[in-house]
């Protein structure tokens, strides 16, 4: 019944019991962490960890089966049997829409290690949302523009000194770190602006990866390249998306073994290694471009085949 509301009362009822939801895990939640940082153990700190990871991935299953009774989107999902709780990944997809984010949190939820992404330093304070997010152990980082560069030298390597201490935390408990190659949303605007070779994406920005890797010392192994595609229309808001104004949502992620050395070399000291890296993130692209292409054209043709059928059936009867 809740599927066919009006698409307003279908958005705010959902945000509601997102909001509900969210606010219901945040008191045990809070309480796991300010037990974590009063009893000063390693074997306690842990289990707290573990126990508030539990809680993030309940919360996540409870936003997935808000959007299965309030949404009618139909989800196409590919290449994620197989994958393990018990390994290391790094995850890197098309960024268009915040529903990105849901998109790969409801595909990879308890199939993977909990997901985590880097956030700036400024959302710490988001309201509700950033207080969680530190919780559990998101990784703030502070970003600086090239001009703040110029004028503070001192800050120059700083933010790689951060990643490596904030993935020091995951060096024993595996962990699946999301990021957005390409830096910000896909628009035409944009990737007009940027002169992007690619016909879906804009260019990406090989460093930080590099610098995530390197930080953990080998122990992801495994790239999942996730392309995501809203075959129906323009990437939905995030609005759009709580008023069930998806029609479908198509996901492939691809498994790819990470070169040993891909994940082990230095990036910012070593010219012919990031010129190695950044090439091979290119080829990851083009190849990624491509897929999307593809899928956007077999949603497609998917669409006109069922319409065929329907009409047919309907000269039938």
């Amino acid at each position: 019944m809740l599927r066919f509301l009006p698409p307003p009362a279908r958005g705010a009822l959902a945000l509601t019991l997102i909001l509900l939801n969210t606010i219901f895990w945040c008191a045990p939640l809070y309480t796991i962490t300010l037990a974590r940082l009063l009893v000063p153990n390693a074997g306690w700190r842990r289990a707290c960890g573990h126990a508030s990871v539990w809680i993030g991935e309940t919360w996540i299953a409870g936003n997935n089966l808000i959007f299965r009774i309030t949404q009618k989107t139909r989800w196409e999902t590919s290449g994620v049997d197989g994958l393990r709780r018990d390994d290391w990944y790094f995850i890197t997809a098309n960024h268009q829409s915040w529903v990105d984010i849901f998109v790969l949190q409801r595909a990879l939820n308890r199939r993977t290690p909990f997901l985590r992404f880097f956030i700036k330093q400024e959302l710490i304070w988001f309201p509700l949302m950033g207080a969680v997010w530190w919780a559990l152990d998101f990784p703030f980082m502070k970003r600086y523009s090239r001009a703040y560069l110029e004028k503070h030298p001192e800050k120059r390597g700083e933010d790689l000194a951060t990643t490596r201490r904030k993935c020091a935390k995951f060096q024993h408990d595996p962990v699946a770190i999301i990021n957005f190659l390409e830096g910000t949303r896909f628009t035409p605007a944009k990737r007009a602006r940027q002169e992007s070779p690619y016909t879906h994406l804009l260019r990406p920005k090989a460093g930080g990866m590099a610098f995530t890797l390197a930080a953990m010392n080998g122990r992801i192994r495994t790239l999942l390249d996730a392309a995501i595609v809203y075959p129906d229309g323009p990437p939905p808001s995030f609005w759009e998306f709580l008023c069930g104004e998806v029609p479908r949502i198509v996901l492939h992620v691809e498994a790819i073994p990470l070169p040993a050395h891909i994940a082990a070399g230095d990036y910012m000291n070593d010219p012919a290694f990031r010129a190695e890296f950044q090439s091979w993130v290119s080829d990851l692209w083009a190849a990624k471009d491509a897929l999307l292409e593809k899928l956007g054209h077999r949603a497609e043709r998917n669409t006109g085949l069922r319409r065929e059928g329907a009409a047919e059936r309907g000269e039938e009867s």
